[in-house]
């Protein structure tokens, strides 16, 4: 490739002016309008017009750039003549220009308005003997070029007929170039390919290029397009043949969806309401594609309105005798739900159809409630369903959700009755006290409509919109609280299931857990015998607990080992497990049975505690030591708790004297009250009994007696009020071998619901005045301070008459 200066009839010195472009590369031969806006770029228009009308057109490297300068803009670019120039009305200027031949900038000078360059065309020299190559090269790329003009609809064809008329190499590559679809570099590129032979050859590769990535856009496309044309295919042959079936008569013995639909909807015996929206919903599923995802919504719609069951029933038992059989053989004690059970089924014998009743089972874990629920559901011959209301925080696993969500379905309730199949089964609501509230509604509060008896004939789900009964429905609930809110509460009649007794216990041991057990882990009842004293022991000394659950683990424990040694052939053919073999069984002990101590203490009393697990002891310790009267309380105590601890000090302040204290003990002395098992969290009013006692022990210097527990809530005038779970609270004391126990006067009535043999054996003591507790309580009465004479003027009246309270005969 060679360079020549400009001759003159070009410019008059090889000097131009010079047009930067944006976004485009004019090749030689080309004819393009150009729209000119930038004020240098038409001063320099203006100075080619004004001369020999050429000009040098040359691409910007960056299109973003306004006013570029030398060094950003290509140093080769194509002389061109102005063959228009029109001044438009926003003062921009149309151009139609020509391209004449490849240039190169061999400098720039210096030029405010414009740019001006002194340049020089760049020509390819070719011998004769090229020039064979270079026509049969021109004619392999025009070939090439008509494969991609056929294949690409944006060029049109009318280009084709423009090629056969150029018989020029260089003339033809620029006119290909030109039409395809480059990026700005590769334009550029090819522009800088002087020689022609080279430039061909790189039109070669790119159009071989383009061909390929055009060839597999066409495939992509065809087979897109074969797959529309199959489903179409198909949907019409479906179609078809439904028509042929319906012609030979065999489409009546096997019915179509909508007939089926129709059919369920006069069967399953809807309400008035339900059938007619049934059927409006129905009616619009023919209008429909049934490949439409609406056909798909409202379908599922009526399958879930024709699965409910709205007539179906199962047949109640009747029989109270042998429900009250079944109801034995399932469970040990429950006395209060059997009797429940029964009545209701004696009410239904002569009512034809009664309310179902909602009870709410509230104990602790453990003891049978959730169990209890199948064998009402067996005792009175109804299905069983359960529902888990643990962790529900939305409303619509209540309710449901409306049909303008994707995916919605009916709420719990619908979903369990339509998978138990009849409607009158027994419900069991498990954990009713678990329930939680959020964002995103109340579940408590949509519970309100399910169970309350003068609503729930009209129970509405949200997505089936239209009314249920859920009258004929036995909701048994459960719950290790009364954690519910009142409205909830008021709805259903609860039952209390206390912790069980050790000699509960050790029945329900040998009646179910251990059969189950043996019957679970593959042992015949002739290779394993546990001794009643080895359970009895199991319950003291392995679990500690108002229920049976870690009762029947620790019998599993054992009946895996005696497993493991008689697959492992040791010898022995029948297993016997006693109070001496249960360490090798069962391991260390994991508790104490009896007291936490054994030696009376100055400032410690055994308190009694209700927990959600059963009853526990609760010991309380007081300390005095030399200060100015601050009080300390620890070991996680709730407001009600400290408010207990500050009555009892108010109460110990109005009768120091009596009771052996200096009156200004608030003033010289720190009381500091603790309460053990700091990680747990305590509250309650009980203990303020108990508070008062180890406050009275601590000043007086006086031991609290260790066989003694208490409970009771107390006044400022030293008056025991009555507290709740009284029945757990003497179990635990029985457990722990308490001889001696304090409760409230008003609590003596409840005495009645407590087993004889736990009467027996704790002497129970009804008392009204805190003087009371303490005459029994502490080893020996303090002696008063000061003139008897004063101190008993000063005494309350309650206290003058107090004669020791007698304990309670077990009758």
């Amino acid at each position: 490739m060679s360079e020549k200066q400009v001759p003159d009839k070009l410019t008059d010195d090889a000097i131009m002016p010079v047009l930067p472009l944006r976004d485009v590369v004019v090749y030689p031969h080309m004819v393009i309008p150009l729209f000119v806006g930038r004020e240098k770029s038409i001063k320099a228009l203006d100075v080619a017009m004004a001369s020999n009308k050429q000009i040098l057109l040359v691409a910007q490297k960056n299109a973003e750039v306004d006013e570029p300068g030398t060094d950003q803009v290509h140093t080769i670019g194509t002389v061109s003549t102005i063959l228009q120039l029109l001044k438009l009305p926003d003062g921009t200027i149309k151009v139609l220009v020509e391209g004449v031949d490849r240039a190169r900038v061999m400098r720039f000078l210096d030029e405010e308005d414009y740019l001006r360059a002194s340049v020089s065309l760049l020509e390819s020299d070719t011998s004769p003997e090229d020039e064979r190559e270079l026509e049969v090269m021109a004619r392999s790329v025009t070939n090439l070029f008509e494969q991609y003009v056929k294949l690409n609809k944006k060029i049109p064809p009318e280009v084709l007929t423009s090629l056969a008329g150029i018989d020029e190499p260089t003339h033809l590559a620029d006119t290909i170039a030109a039409h395809m679809s480059l990026k700005l570099d590769e334009k550029q590129y090819v522009l800088e390919i002087g020689d022609v032979r080279k430039r061909l050859e790189h039109l070669v590769k790119l159009i071989e290029g383009e061909l390929d990535v055009l060839q597999i856009e066409k495939r992509l496309r065809g087979r897109v397009k074969q797959q529309m044309e199959k489903s179409q295919r198909e949907y019409y042959l479906n179609e078809q043949m439904k028509a042929i079936q319906k012609e030979l008569g065999e489409l009546e013995e096997a019915p179509n969806e909508v007939d089926e639909l129709t059919e369920k909807i006069e069967k399953v015996g809807m309400s008035k309401e339900a059938k007619k929206k049934a059927t409006t919903e129905l009616n619009k599923l023919k209008m429909m594609s049934p490949m439409s995802a609406e056909a798909t919504v409202v379908r599922n719609y009526i399958d879930w309105l024709v699965g409910v069951p709205w007539k179906k029933k199962s047949k109640v038992r009747k029989d109270l005798a042998a429900a009250e059989r079944i109801l034995e053989e399932d469970h040990y004690g429950l006395h209060k739900v059997k009797e429940r059970i029964i009545e209701y089924l004696a009410v239904q014998q002569r009512v034809r159809k009664p309310k179902g009743p909602i009870l709410c089972l509230v104990g602790p874990p453990g003891v049978g409630k959730t169990s209890i629920g199948k064998s009402i559901a067996r005792a009175t011959s109804r299905k069983f369903t359960r529902m888990s209301l643990g962790g529900v925080h939305d409303e619509a696993e209540i309710r449901g959700h409306r049909r303008t969500y994707i995916g919605s379905l009916p709420g719990k309730i619908v979903q369990n009755l339509s998978k138990v199949g009849v409607r009158n089964p027994l419900f069991l609501l498990d954990e009713i006290d678990k329930m939680a509230m959020d964002f995103r509604g109340d579940p408590a509060s949509a519970m309100l409509e399910v169970l309350d008896p003068e609503q729930n004939h009209t129970f509405n789900d949200h997505y089936l919109e239209v009314d249920f009964d859920l009258s004929d429905v036995m909701f048994v609930a459960t719950a290790n609280s009364l954690n519910i809110p009142s409205p909830l509460l008021d709805r259903m009649e609860v039952i209390r299931l206390p912790g069980y007794t050790e000699d509960e216990k050790k029945n329900i041991a040998i009646r179910y857990l251990i059969p189950k057990q043996l019957k679970a882990n593959g042992l015949k009842k002739n290779e394993l015998q546990i001794s009643e004293s080895a359970i009895r022991d199991m319950i003291r000394y392995y679990t500690r607990e108002a229920g049976v659950r870690n009762l029947e683990r620790e019998i599993s424990k054992i009946c895996r080992k005696v497993v493991k040694s008689l697959v492992l052939g040791d010898g022995r053919k029948k297993v016997s497990i006693t109070p001496r073999s249960l360490v090798k069984y069962l391991g260390v002990k994991l508790f104490r049975y009896g007291l936490a101590e054994d030696n009376d203490q100055v400032g410690q009393v055994t308190g009694l505690a209700w927990t959600e697990t059963g009853g526990e002891l609760l010991t309380i310790e007081a300390v005095v030591i030399p200060g100015k009267g601050k009080t300390s309380r620890t070991g996680q105590l709730e407001d009600v708790m400290q408010e207990s601890i500050q009555v009892a000090q108010t109460v110990v302040r109005s009768r120091a004297s009596g009771l052996g204290i200096q009156p200004d003990f608030y003033e010289k002395s720190d009381i500091h009250i603790h309460v053990p098992e700091g990680a747990v969290k305590k509250d309650g009013p009980s203990a303020g009994v108990g508070m008062t006692t180890a406050i009275v022990s601590a000043l007086s210097k006086v031991a609290v007696r260790a066989d003694v527990a208490m409970t009771g809530e107390i006044t400022l005038r030293g008056e025991i009020l009555p507290i709740g779970g009284l029945k757990e609270k003497l179990l635990a004391a029985h457990r722990a071998e308490i001889k001696t126990v304090l409760i409230p006067k008003d609590n003596e009535k409840d005495l009645s619901e407590i087993p004889k043999n736990i009467k027996q054996k704790l002497e129970i003591i009804p008392v009204q005045w805190i003087d009371e507790v303490l005459q029994v309580a502490l080893v020996n009465m303090p002696e008063p301070l000061g003139d008897p004479e004063v101190v008993a003027a000063v005494e309350p009246e309650h206290k003058k008459s107090i004669q020791k309270s007698e304990p309670v005969q077990a009758h």
